[in-house]
C-alpha cells in the first residue's frame, strides 16, 4: 500500500478516535423533580454554568446565578424565565477574585434563603497569566479554587440545615497532570500548569470535603465536563487561536453538553454513598494518580483554611 494512503487511514482513525472520545456525550436522564429546592450555581452567567441553572430552572427549583457582572447575569436571568417560565430565578453578585466579595455574597445568602440544597462551583477561568488578585494570591488559583473553598466553607451549615444536600465541584481533566507543592502553593508555574493545579485542587477538596461531612447527609462530587466550547478559552489569541478553532469547531462538546455530569452529580438519585468520588460522562471514574499521594487532600485543605484565612467562627466540621 502507498505510504500516502497508509498516513491518511493513520489521520482518519486518530480523528474519529478524538471525534468519538471528546465529542461524544452521555445525557443525564434523571427525572428528579426540584420543586421546594434551593440551588447556588457560580459563573451561571454562560457556558456550562448557564446551561446548569437552566435545568434546574426546569426542574422547577429557585436558582440563585452567583455572577460578577450584574449586566450579563441579568441577561442570563431573563432567558431562563423565557425558557422554563419559573420565575424563581435571583441574581446575586459575586467576583471569586476577591475574599470579601465571596463572603459577602455567602453572608447575603444566609440572611436571605430559608435552604440551600445544591451548591454548584462551576465559576472559573484559564489563560490568566503571572497576577495577584487583591488579597495577594495566584489569581487564577483564587478563582478556581481558594474561593469555592471558602464559599462552601461559609455555607455548609445552610447545606446541613437543608439536607439531604449536595456541594459539586467542576473540576478537569486537567488535575492528572497537575505539579505543585504544597509547601509553595500559590506561586505561579505557568498558566497550563497553574490551572492544572487548580483542578486537581478541586478533587483533593472535594475528597476531604467527603471525610468531614461523614454522618451528616450532605455529599459532594467532583468532575470533569469534557472538553467544552465556553467562555473559558476567551484568552486564547494569536498563533495558538488558529489550532484552538479548529479544535474547538471538531471536537468540542456544546455547554449544553459538558453540563450533564454537572446535572447529575447535582440531581441523580441514589448516587449518595459515593461522596467524594469523580465523575466523567455521568458516571464515576477511576481517581486521578495525581490525587492519590497519602495525606495530600489534608493537608491541602489545613493550607487552604490560612490562604483565605478562615475565621474560628468560620469553622464548621
Amino acid at each position: 500500500m502507498h505510504p500516502v494512503w497508509i498516513l491518511c487511514g493513520v489521520i482518519a482513525t486518530i480523528y474519529a478516535l478524538l471525534k468519538h472520545y471528546l465529542k461524544s456525550t452521555v445525557w443525564c436522564r434523571s427525572k428528579t423533580c426540584l420543586v421546594g429546592k434551593t440551588a447556588v450555581v457560580t459563573g451561571a452567567n454562560t457556558g456550562i454554568g448557564y446551561e446548569t441553572a437552566l435545568d434546574f430552572a426546569k426542574r422547577g427549583a429557585r436558582v440563585i446565578l452567583a455572577c460578577r457582572d450584574q449586566q450579563k447575569a441579568d441577561a442570563a436571568k431573563t432567558r431562563i424565565v423565557q425558557e422554563t417560565g419559573n420565575g424563581d430565578i435571583v441574581v446575586k453578585i459575586v467576583d471569586f477574585a476577591s475574599f470579601d466579595s465571596v463572603r459577602a455574597f455567602a453572608q447575603n445568602v444566609k440572611e436571605t434563603e430559608q435552604r440551600l440544597d445544591i451548591l454548584v462551583n462551576n465559576a472559573g477561568a484559564s489563560g490568566i497569566p503571572d497576577k495577584k488578585s487583591k488579597d495577594g494570591l495566584n489569581l487564577l488559583m483564587q478563582v478556581n479554587y481558594f474561593s469555592s473553598f471558602l464559599l462552601t466553607n461559609l455555607l455548609i451549615d445552610l447545606l446541613k440545615k437543608s439536607e439531604p444536600s449536595r456541594v459539586v465541584n467542576v473540576s478537569s481533566l486537567a488535575a492528572k497532570y497537575a505539579r505543585f507543592d504544597l509547601e509553595d502553593l500559590n506561586r505561579f508555574t505557568g498558566m497550563h500548569t497553574d490551572y492544572a493545579n487548580s483542578k486537581l485542587c478541586n478533587v483533593l477538596f472535594t475528597m476531604e470535603l467527603a471525610e468531614k461531612l461523614q454522618g451528616t447527609r450532605v455529599t459532594t462530587f467532583s468532575l470533569h465536563p469534557g472538553v467544552v466550547d465556553t467562555e473559558i478559552f476567551r484568552r486564547i489569541k494569536g498563533q495558538h487561536k488558529a489550532v484552538f478553532e479548529f479544535f474547538r469547531d471538531h471536537f468540542f462538546r456544546t455547554s449544553e453538553e459538558g453540563a450533564q455530569t454537572t446535572i447529575y452529580c447535582s440531581v441523580e438519585r441514589n448516587i449518595e454513598d459515593l461522596s467524594g468520588e469523580h465523575f466523567d460522562n455521568c458516571e464515576r471514574v477511576e481517581p486521578y494518580k495525581t490525587s492519590q499521594v497519602k495525606g495530600l487532600a489534608k493537608k491541602l485543605w489545613e493550607k487552604s483554611e490560612k490562604f483565605v484565612e478562615l475565621k474560628p467562627e468560620e469553622v464548621h466540621f
